[in-house]
Order: structure tokens, then C-alpha cells, then sequence
């Protein structure tokens, strides 16, 4: 008998740990677009979060040991998205992946080959298991547009349509989020109807299951060509790999406020560790400061959710491989990157308010004397958002300085202040106040690189400690 209860205590605790896994994303459900065209919501109209990782050479570069030892890590982590790219950008039609197969037969896009997509199919399963829905890429955009990209160029509109179909069926019951596109603008009429004919395809392989977008390249998003367009859900912006352009992050708000409305993500912005500005040698690299800033002020700018990104884990670089742009570690250490793990946080801030009724509101900041402190351009951009019905508003600051706000944006006699720290997701009471006039707050901490951010609640809603669950 004590045999059989310490096999069972072995069960339960196996059993106890993956559901920790799979805290990450509800991947038996599928995804859709709120009600009021802001957000991505399950099918069951419960919020998702979008908190997205790139991978982009996941299925061509790690075997399947690696591969469940990177998802493992990323649903421990609270992400929910894994972008992946099943024709990939780094000579992916050539280089075999580590089972010495390539994607196509002859780079025909007709003609898939059974045996690397049966390694593809691995991966889906196993994000699946651990919690992750895949933003599956199927191609990088150097197979229908070889700018800054080896290419060759495979598609055109016919066998894009074929190739999204037979791909779509393929992962029709699968937690597949289809991003399109490929980090390449759109030069002409052919390339566009390249894009629209895959879109196409996907929509009639998975009878519409599935949530379409587009990764555009830097410093552009997907409503620039495809805003219109039915099969475009929601757009993606690439925000690109600048340190001092904090302007681009503030057009996830341009995005925001097109009509008709959709919902808008941030789907690279700069990665950690990266070459600010691709200029290592000038201005070095990024640090977690460095991402940490664009998940706020994308989030608060009205973004439904938000990708990291890590320069070493993107290629999945590792010694005796070929680097991009300078990478400074292999990805296995990369994956525990101070910001790859920070940006659980601002997911867990946010749902632990109200979060469909979430807008942007920068009038909640009092314009101080400072040019750069509210909101404006610059490192130090001060953002804010709000239930939309004032039951509580967030302001965040990149620095820890004072800032003023306007109280009467919160609803209720009372408002409990919090400041809740970026860095390591806990909070800090800050005191109860009158709703009247402004008030100037203190973060706790002062320092130019230490970000904080002001959570203000009407205080008889009751709402749980920044970051804990509701």
C-alpha cells in the first residue's frame, strides 16, 4: 500500500507540474477578436494575451531535445505565442534542419516534404502540450521579395494559394495563430497578390479557424498594405531595432485609431542584446531597460499584447554556426536573459484589472516643465491607459522621477495608489487619497534606468495587489 501511495504522490506531482506549463496559454481553445474589435479573446470570450516570443529558426535549427527544452523554458516564462517561420529566412530552402531534411522537393512550394514537416508537427505538438499557441510564418518574405534577403524567389500567386491550403489543413486543428508576410515590404502588384493568395489558401485549408496577420519589416506595419483587407484580423507592427526612436513606438497608436477597427500588435520590436541601430561598434547593445520600455508603451498605447525578442535566440545561434550582426551568447543561455523574463510582469499587471475595457489615455499625466517627461518623444516618454470606465488608470515611466496626475480620472471617493516595479512584478502600496485635483507621486526608487509603474483604482472595487490574480 505505501508502494501504491508513493506512486501516486509521483502522479499527481508530475501531473501538478505540467499544469504549471501550461499557465502559459489555454491551447484547447481557439482565438478570436473581442467584441468591441480591441483585444484577441478565446473562443469562449475569456481575454488572451498575446505575450509573443521570435524564434523565427525554431523548426529549421534545433532538434527536438532542444526544441522542447526552449518551449519548456518560454511557458514557464508566462509567454503564450512562439513566432516561427516554416520556410526560414537563414538559407532555410537549403540547409537541412538537424534531421537533414529541407522544407520542399526541388524548392517547388507544391511539393512539401513529408519528413521535415513531420518535425514541424513535433514542435507544434509539444508547444501545444506546455501551453503555447505557434505564430506560424509560412515562409519568410525573401521567397516572393529577395530585397535584403537571399531568396529565391518561389512564389507566385498560384502556388501560394496551394501551398497556404495544403499548409492550413495540414494544422487546421492545431493552436496556430497564421502570420503572414515575412519582414519584407510590399514593392508591387505581384508581391501583394502573392500575400493575398497565401491568405487565401489558408482560409480555405482551415476553413477560417484561424487568426491571420502579417509581419511587416521595421519601422511599418500591416495596415500600411492590408488594413481593408477581411482576411487581416489584426495588424502587426515591427517597431523596430532603435534604442533612441521612441516616435516609432508611438505609432502602435496610429494603428489604434485607424478605422475599421482592429486590434494592433507590436510583433518585433527591439530584441535584447541586439546592435542598437545594427551599429554595435558605435552604439553597443541593447539591455533589458531597452525592452522593457517598448512593452509599456505599446501596451499602453493600446496594444492587445506584445513579442520579445532576444538577438541570439531568434537564429538560434550556437557555436560552429554562422552569426548574425555579432550575437553575444548561444541561445540556450540567452533564453534566461534578464528581459526574457521580466515581460511576464506586464502581462501579469494587466490581468490582474479589468481587461477589455481597457484604453489609452495619456491625459491622465499633468504636462510638467520637462519636455521629455510627459508623454512626448525620447527615452523617458511617459505613457498612461485606463479602464474605460475609470475604475483604475496606469501611468508608466521609463525613469524614476516624479510626475503629476489627474485624480478625477479614477471613479469612486477614494483612490488606492501602487507602484508596481517592471523589474521583478512586485508592488508597493503607495497610500489611499481623496479623488480631487492633482497629486504628485514619488516612485520609491530614483534613478534614470529604474522604471516603475503608478497603478491608480477606485478603491472600493476591491481589486487584488498589481500582478495578482483576480
Amino acid at each position: 500500500m505505501s508502494r501504491f501511495i508513493h506512486r501516486l504522490c509521483v502522479v499527481v506531482l508530475a501531473l501538478f507540474s505540467i499544469s504549471t506549463l501550461l499557465s502559459g496559454a489555454d491551447t484547447s481553445k481557439s482565438l478570436m477578436v473581442s467584441a468591441n474589435k480591441r483585444f484577441l479573446v478565446y473562443d469562449d470570450g475569456k481575454p488572451f494575451f498575446y505575450l509573443g516570443d521570435t524564434a523565427w529558426e525554431l523548426f529549421h535549427r534545433l532538434n527536438r531535445e532542444d526544441a522542447e527544452r526552449y518551449l519548456k523554458n518560454r511557458a514557464a516564462k508566462e509567454y503564450t505565442v512562439i513566432q516561427a517561420v516554416v520556410l526560414a529566412e537563414l538559407n532555410g530552402l537549403v540547409d537541412p534542419n538537424p534531421y537533414g531534411q529541407v522544407p520542399l522537393i526541388d524548392n517547388d512550394p507544391t511539393r512539401p516534404n513529408e519528413k521535415y514537416f513531420e518535425h514541424v508537427d513535433w514542435i507544434v505538438n509539444k508547444a501545444k502540450e506546455v501551453g503555447l499557441f505557434i505564430g506560424m510564418l509560412p515562409t519568410w518574405g525573401d521567397k516572393w521579395n529577395k530585397k535584403w534577403g537571399a531568396g529565391p524567389e518561389i512564389f507566385t500567386p498560384g502556388n501560394a494559394e496551394s501551398y497556404g491550403e495544403w499548409l492550413a489543413k495540414r494544422y487546421r486543428d492545431q493552436p496556430i495563430i497564421w502570420i503572414l508576410g515575412g519582414d519584407r515590404p510590399i514593392d508591387n502588384d505581384q508581391q501583394r497578390a502573392v500575400v493575398a493568395a497565401m491568405a487565401r489558401g489558408i482560409r480555405k485549408g482551415d476553413g477560417g479557424k484561424h487568426l491571420i496577420t502579417l509581419h511587416p519589416t521595421g519601422g511599418q506595419g500591416s495596415s500600411e498594405w492590408f488594413h481593408n483587407e477581411d482576411w487581416l484580423d489584426f495588424n502587426m507592427r515591427q517597431n523596430g531595432h532603435e534604442v533612441n526612436f521612441a516616435p516609432r513606438y508611438a505609432l502602435t497608436g496610429m494603428d489604434y485609431a485607424r478605422t475599421p477597427v482592429k486590434p494592433v500588435i507590436d510583433g518585433e520590436p527591439i530584441y535584447e542584446d541586439h546592435p542598437i541601430s545594427f551599429k554595435a561598434k558605435e552604439f553597443g547593445h541593447s539591455i533589458a531597460s531597452d525592452v522593457r520600455r517598448p512593452l509599456y508603451w505599446d501596451l499602453f498605447t493600446g496594444a492587445c499584447g506584445h513579442t520579445y525578442g532576444h538577438h541570439s535566440v531568434w537564429q538560434m545561434w550556437a557555436a560552429g554556426r554562422q552569426p548574425i550582426n555579432g550575437p553575444l551568447m548561444p541561445w540556450h543561455e540567452a533564453i534566461d536573459q534578464p528581459g526574457a523574463g521580466q515581460m511576464q510582469y506586464g502581462r501579469a499587471l494587466l490581468e490582474s484589472r479589468p481587461f477589455l475595457t481597457r484604453i489609452p489615455d495619456d491625459s491622465v499625466i499633468v504636462p510638467a516643465a520637462v519636455p521629455t517627461a510627459v508623454p512626448g518623444a525620447g527615452l523617458k516618454r511617459i505613457v498612461a491607459t485606463r479602464d474605460e470606465q475609470g475604475s483604475y488608470a496606469m501611468v508608466y515611466s521609463p525613469a524614476g522621477r516624479a510626475f503629476k496626475v489627474r485624480m478625477d480620472k479614477v471613479t469612486g471617493a477614494k483612490v488606492k495608489a501602487w507602484w508596481f516595479s517592471p523589474r521583478n512584478g512586485q508592488a508597493t502600496s503607495a497610500g489611499e487619497f481623496p479623488n480631487t485635483g492633482e497629486r504628485e507621486f514619488q516612485p520609491p526608487d530614483k534613478g534614470e534606468d529604474l522604471d516603475w509603474v503608478l497603478v491608480l483604482d477606485d478603491a472600493s472595487k476591491g481589486f487584488p495587489e498589481p500582478g495578482k490574480k483576480r
